[in-house]
This record gives structure tokens, C-alpha cells and sequence, in this order.
């Protein structure tokens, strides 16, 4: 895959464009919350819920090698951005494999199908 092959599938893509546009809003909205209130509470479990997925696992696997620390809000931050591109590169990848424009390569002085 090309690097505008994996640009096409995780932003150019209707089904990517909408997931990743729900995960900025839930960012926004969970930033206005924690500038703006007193107490923000559990508002970063909205965000969360949107990479839950992937993010539990790496969360688990940053959980088991911390121990009992928590992790820097940058690097919280850092890997919820990261699992939010990589489950939007999955999801781009199954709408159009379901579309049938995904192709994989022939093998040259195979016989044609």
C-alpha cells in the first residue's frame, strides 16, 4: 500500500469522515467541559468509548507495564489519537473491501483470470 492509499482509507472515506468527525466532537466537547466546569468528572470516557476497541488494549497493556501509575495525559492523549486513526484505517479498509474496490495484485506470467 502507498502512503495516498492509506491517507484515501483513513480520511478520504465517507464511513472514516463520519467516525472521525464523532470522535472530534466528543474531543470537543470533553475539552469545553474540563476548561469550563468546576469539577469535569468522567467526561473523558466519551472520547474513550470511541477507540474502545483497540484502546483497551493498549490501555491494558500500558496498565501491566506501569504497574499501579497512571500514565501522562500527554501519552493518554497520544494513544487515543493513535487507536482513533488506526480503527479508522480498518473501518475505510472494510467499507471499501465491501465495495470491491480493494484489488489484490496479479502475479506477472500467471495465468489471467
Amino acid at each position: 500500500m502507498t502512503a495516498r492509499t492509506l491517507v484515501r482509507l483513513t480520511f478520504a472515506n465517507p464511513a472514516s469522515a463520519i467516525y472521525l468527525g464523532l470522535v472530534g466532537a466528543a474531543v470537543a466537547v470533553a475539552t469545553g467541559v474540563t476548561l469550563f466546569s468546576p469539577d469535569p468528572g468522567f467526561v473523558w470516557v466519551l472520547p474513550a468509548l470511541f477507540a474502545f476497541p483497540l484502546f483497551l488494549f493498549v490501555t491494558l497493556a500500558h496498565g501491566a507495564a506501569l504497574g499501579d501509575g497512571q500514565p501522562a495525559t500527554w501519552l493518554f492523549l497520544a494513544e487515543l489519537v493513535l487507536c482513533v486513526l488506526a480503527q479508522s484505517l480498518v473501518l475505510g479498509t472494510i467499507v471499501e473491501a465491501s465495495r470491491g474496490r480493494i484489488h489484490r495484485r496479479r502475479r506477472t506470467g500467471g495465468p489471467a483470470d
